[in-house]
């Protein structure tokens, strides 16, 4: 087991299997010192967490929720790096990630939500793990997923 996935299981948490595509692409994909992470979406054991735009009211899902979920979205997307790297070892960083909000037309707090997954990084790789950040409000995303997040990491020979 890597540095990475000990820290992780301090926090409880596992890497996961690898979230099959819904469509005509690859979860990740290495290109020399680069991998590419599509978006992942917040499934766990084949189940998505949350469906839904996020906001505050009836109907909606709430921000703490949609927090929750894109910490499951960067766990899906270190399971996806690790696919094509084998040890999460290698990431020597996280460098851009980008975190796509379900949003209600009124909510702004689209930041917030994905810090869920920037925090998980963080944590995982810790140093490593900051990185830069788009957190951009949507209409809507595959699945009805409130969050999807991406990202690219560089790593090692």
């Amino acid at each position: 087991m890597s540095a990475v996935e000990d820290r992780l299981a301090e926090l409880g948490l596992t890497v996961p299997t690898v979230v099959p595509p819904v469509a005509a692409y690859t979860p990740a994909v290495l290109d020399g010192s680069r991998v590419y992470v599509s978006g992942q979406v917040p499934m766990r054991e084949g189940v998505m967490l949350a469906t839904g735009r996020v906001g505050i009211g009836e109907g909606l899902v709430d921000p703490e929720t949609a927090k929750a979920c894109a910490q499951q979205c960067a766990l899906n997307a270190i399971a996806a790096v690790k696919s094509v790297i084998g040890d999460l070892d290698r990431v020597e960083r996280i460098v851009k990630v980008v975190g796509f909000v379900a949003s209600d037309p009124s909510f702004t707090g689209q930041p917030q939500v994905v810090n869920g997954a920037s925090e998980l990084l963080g944590a995982a790789f810790g140093d490593k793990g900051i990185h830069a950040r788009s957190a951009v409000g949507v209409v809507a995303l595959p699945l009805d997923a409130p969050v999807e997040v991406e990202l690219i990491a560089h790593i090692s020979d």
